[in-house]
């Protein structure tokens, strides 16, 4: 019996770690990833300011699991119909039991100029340059436009990061970090109360925020955007564009993020979680791409696989086992905006040295619960002196 984990992110290191712990002896488990590090995605924003955090946000897989095999390698294909999976380098794997967590691609709709001119965040790499380019600008010593398209956790962050660069730059009297959202508000998924308070903390590092206002075209200078209500359009200098407007499937699956209900079955031998799948809850609630949703599923479609491995390594002996439903339910909501954090706790919103507190024993946990214990450290204190 074999059972293969697709994607080394969130969901695909909890999933394995929660397998190796549950699965029969019989079984054999396999791990695929183009990379043979996971990347705690949530912390990429900080190497704009802080490079050195690469070394706590990468880690080997080899550290982390006792039992799985990994196997490096691009995923080309999922054949969910004949259970196989094809690498770039021409081999196939075939699977009793797969979960798919190949994560979210960064998607730019087909807009002109999106993709050739807006820096995705989805790697350290992307980071990187998003840096350079910002320290480029900065060390020209000329006025600058920083835009950041999109408004969700991962914009705020950017923008937050950008303007705390220029201010420790000695630069901020001629940055302008401008962010974009096409929908009424900023973090626009999230509580009322958390969106007001992360537009205050935004606005105090005077980071413009303009919503309801959508890009329609970039070209290496320019960002051109219309405004929902009104119809008008903009155009904007910009000295860096970051893109981080919207999330689409990996290649392997053709670009398609599947709807998937509370089960978290695909189909009778497949699970998709994670960002990897729409994922309508047990309230019948669509559940956010996020961290935290990630590893949830993880925890569910863990205990999913592996009763149907042990009824069929017990010749099937009764009825199908009756599957683990997954209801999402977090307690809060955390994001760093430059130095400075916000977190929502039940109704209560938390900003200023509580919050950082919070969001640096939340990563730090979760490096813990997946045996990295030497990098959750380095977060918190990477983290508190951010």
């Amino acid at each position: 019996m074999h059972v293969v984990v697709l994607g080394a992110g969130y969901a695909g290191v909890t999933l394995t770690r929660k397998l190796e712990a549950s699965l029969p002896p019989e079984a054999t488990l396999t791990l695929v990833d183009e990379s043979d590090t996971h990347l705690v995605q949530h912390e990429v924003h900080r190497v704009i300011r802080r490079p050195s955090i690469t070394d706590t946000i990468e880690v080997p897989l080899e550290s982390l699991f006792d039992r799985a095999e990994i196997v490096t390698g691009r995923i080309e294909d999922v054949d969910t119909d004949t259970n196989s999976v094809v690498l770039d380098s021409g081999e196939t794997l075939e699977y009793d039991y797969a979960g798919l967590c190949l994560g979210a691609e960064t998607a730019f709709y087909d807009l002109p100029g999106i993709e050739a001119h807006g820096v995705p965040l989805k790697s350290v790499s992307d980071a990187e340059r998003v840096r350079q380019q910002a320290l480029d600008a900065i060390d020209s010593g000329e006025q600058s436009t920083f835009v950041v398209g999109g408004a969700g956790l991962s914009g705020v962050q950017v923008a937050g990061e950008l303007a705390t660069l220029a201010e420790e730059e000695d630069a901020a009297d001629r940055i302008d970090v401008i962010l974009l959202e096409q929908l009424a508000s900023v973090a626009p998924a999230f509580p009322e109360a958390f969106q007001q308070a992360v537009a205050d903390e935004l606005t105090e590092r005077d980071i413009e925020i303009r919503t309801e206002t959508a890009v329609s075209e970039a070209t290496e200078s320019t960002i051109e955007t219309r405004h929902e209500s009104t119809g008008e359009t903009h155009s904007i200098n910009s000295n860096l564009f970051v893109w981080t407007g919207g999330i689409g499937g990996s290649a392997a699956m053709a670009g398609d993020r599947p709807v998937v209900q509370s089960d978290l079955r695909l189909t009778k031998s497949t699970f998709a979680l994670g960002d990897a799948a729409k994922i309508v809850d047990a309230d019948g609630e669509a559940v956010p791409a996020s961290a935290s949703a990630a590893i949830r599923s993880a925890n569910v479609a863990a205990k999913n696989i592996s009763q149907l491995v042990e009824w069929e390594l017990s010749d099937r002996e009764g009825f199908e086992p009756r599957l683990k439903q997954f209801r999402f339910d977090v307690p809060g909501w955390i994001v760093s905006v430059g130095d400075g954090a916000i977190a929502q706790v039940g109704p209560k919103v938390v900003t200023g040295t509580a919050a950082k507190a919070l969001k640096a024993s939340v990563g730090a946990g979760y490096l813990s619960s997946v045996r990295a214990i030497r990098q959750a450290t380095e977060l918190v204190g990477e983290e508190l002196n951010a």
